[in-house]
């Protein structure tokens, strides 16, 4: 019997509920995404906010970084799109 390294993906509706959380309560979230070299980053830090603008949704870090939210890979170790590697 073999068991999975990788946890399943979330639900659209279940990450945006985790970002909610995240922004309201200025929770330390660990956010691994694609930069726009390719490379996969791996960052600590508080969820400012979560707005779309140009028909494009976007994640607001605390300390200044926006990220496409088609970029971000891993919210606290959940897969939330792509894939990582």
């Amino acid at each position: 019997m073999t068991t999975s390294n990788t946890s399943p993906s979330a639900a659209p509706g279940e990450v945006l509920n985790r970002l909610r959380e995240c922004v309201s309560s200025a929770q330390l979230v660990e956010v691994v995404y694609r930069d726009s070299a390719g490379q996969v980053c791996m960052v600590h830090d508080v969820v400012r906010d979560i707005f779309s603008r140009a028909g494009q949704d976007f994640i607001f870090l605390g300390r200044g970084t926006m990220l496409p939210f088609d970029r971000v890979l891993m919210l606290d170790g959940q897969q939330i799109s792509g894939t990582v590697g």
